[in-house]
């Protein structure tokens, strides 16, 4: 069966839509609008949307492990616990844990957290102009046991990112190197190592540029790519292997996630910022879509651990 790529109508339209996770748990799809500085949820069972609203920008929507209507958000550079019904318009609590890049006005930009529940975040620099960014100002990091580590340094935009434990590897997206990355991975550490280029947009002459990021069961990765229209899965144990592309009908294609009751739905956020006078329009700019008939499916998302 060929894939079938669906806009969800039940979800509004959003401006920077991103950091999409699935919650086994309960079921449902939580998701972020950075410029719309709001966290998001969808239940497809009841087709029920919610969302509550910021006063920062905010990047990442992720539960706490074994919590209930706990979760950890990215609020501009500061990481905090939020407790939310998953229905009220504002959280009952917002408690900060930890920034990052203090004195800058850089941004947290995208994160997921390792088998272990590290969160590992990555910062950007600021747009001063809407599509226009700063080069090399980000920085990966992760967090852990109340412990801020930095990984890798002069990063353009810090993207997507997935585990594969059986390889040992950590694969990792800075956008602006137009390049997804390998590093080795120990899961009991945390740390990364030997980094390496094991697909390249340069070297294969594609458009656009890598943005959100998933892993499926076979261990090949998903790669949201922004201003290409499309989702794209690739080999990552063979340097610069396409294996598919999935055209979506949206060109700031965002990320990526799997989910549904098998985890075999990917879903795909998208933006509709205006970038050099270019108007993006709805219905489907800024749309939230699900792409049914993949032929695999992922692994469970790992929830935060405090």
């Amino acid at each position: 069966m060929a894939p079938r790529v669906s806009r969800i109508p039940d979800i509004p339209n959003v401006e920077l839509g991103e950091g999409p996770h699935w919650d086994v748990r309960s079921q449902c799809l939580y998701f972020v609008d950075i410029f719309g500085k709001s966290i998001h949820k969808y239940v497809p069972l009841t087709r029920q949307h919610t969302k509550a609203v910021f006063d920062k920008p905010v990047s990442i929507i992720i539960p706490l492990k074994e919590q209930t209507d706990q979760f950890v958000v990215t609020l501009e550079r500061e990481i905090s616990i939020v407790t939310w019904d998953g229905v009220s318009v504002k959280t009952a609590t917002v408690q900060k844990i930890a920034e990052v890049d203090p004195g800058t006005k850089n941004r947290i930009n995208d994160g997921k957290c390792d088998p272990r529940g590290r969160l590992f975040a990555g910062t950007m620099g600021p747009e001063h102009e809407i599509g226009h960014y700063s080069p090399q100002a980000g920085t990966l990091y992760s967090l852990s046991n109340g412990v801020m580590k930095s990984h890798a340094s002069k990063i353009g935009i810090s993207n997507g990112l997935a585990w594969n434990l059986l390889l040992g590897k950590f694969y990792y997206i800075d956008s602006l190197a137009y390049s997804v990355d390998e590093f080795n991975y120990d899961v009991i550490t945390g740390n990364v190592s030997n980094r390496r280029s094991i697909f390249s947009f340069k070297r294969l002459g594609m458009d656009g540029f890598p943005d959100g990021m998933t892993i499926d069961e076979d261990g090949n990765l998903w790669l949201a790519v922004f201003n290409g229209y499309k989702v794209i899965q690739i080999d990552p144990r063979k340097t610069d292997t396409l294996l598919q592309s999935v055209e979506i009908p949206a060109k700031q294609v965002t990320s990526v996630a799997w989910g549904g009751p098998n985890l075999d739905i990917l879903y795909v956020t998208s933006a509709s910022f205006t970038v050099d006078g270019e108007a993006l329009l709805p219905p489907n700019h800024g749309a939230i879509f699900e792409v049914i008939g993949l032929g695999t499916k992922g692994l469970p998302a790992n929830d935060f651990v405090l």
